[in-house]
């Protein structure tokens, strides 16, 4: 009881604003390097790859709920793919909730980096560690609990013995990694549609695309949208955080 009293105070505690994060060049350069090597080698991406799934995931989830939808479970699978099934009245709730996938990590993204501009890095860790925890509730296959229980103690080690700066850090590094997952994924989909268009049942622009009226490629335009404008307001405020 004692432990989780500690982790109560040490989540509480950062939901409170710390000094904004200020930035020199060559730590910056630094950080990027180090989350282009953990995202872009397909060595690599194999493991972080899926926490990009999860949270595209949980973006499907998240917008369900939000639309009046039932969760019923979501899985994750060992070649990235993901599954969530949820069920609710046809219409706006299913094509919200089918949209909200592959421009989450991005959003998500563009999130922590803006909570390390503006000064609540701790605060974003402490919701995060939060919202990992309740993930739990939804994952139906043991790789899906596997990277939720590993998100979720990095995440609550983070919170409870991490000092703000270096937090602040974590949190900035985790966004911008979120930021080119998001990038490689949205490469991955509009590869389905012009390469290997074999695999296109399995694209979200085109599930999108049967249950509304708006073909794949306007699905995909959206996804385009939502991503550059993510990563180009993340990238603004690197510079401004620059100075």
């Amino acid at each position: 009881m004692e432990l989780i009293g500690h982790w109560w105070q040490a989540v509480l505690a950062g939901f409170s604003k710390t000094e904004p994060l200020g930035l020199t060049p060559l730590p910056i350069v630094g950080l990027i390097t180090l989350c282009l090597v953990l995202t872009v080698p397909r060595a690599s991406w194999r493991f972080f790859g899926l926490y990009v799934t999860f949270v595209h995931e949980l973006g499907h989830a998240f917008a369900a709920l939000v639309t009046g939808r039932f969760v019923h479970g979501l899985k994750i699978r060992l070649d990235h793919s993901g599954e969530l099934a949820s069920s609710g009245k046809p219409g706006f709730s299913a094509v919200f909730s089918g949209f909200w996938g592959y421009p989450t990590p991005a959003v998500v993204g563009l999130a922590l980096v803006a909570s390390t501009y503006y000064g609540y890095a701790s605060a974003a860790l402490s919701i995060g560690a939060l919202l990992l925890l309740g993930s739990l509730l939804f994952l139906r296959n043991g790789v899906g609990i596997a990277v939720a229980l590993c998100s979720a103690l990095t995440a609550q080690l983070l919170v409870v013995y991490t000092p703000d700066q270096a937090m602040a850090w974590a949190v900035l590094g985790l966004g911008l990694m979120l930021l080119v997952g998001g990038v490689r994924d949205l490469f991955k989909v509009l590869g389905v549609h012009t390469r290997r268009r074999e695999l296109l049942d399995s694209s979200d622009a085109y599930l999108l695309s049967q249950r509304s009226w708006l073909p794949a490629w306007f699905w995909l335009f959206a996804f385009i949208l939502v991503i550059a404008v993510s990563v180009v307001l993340a990238a603004r405020m690197l510079l401004l955080m620059l100075g």
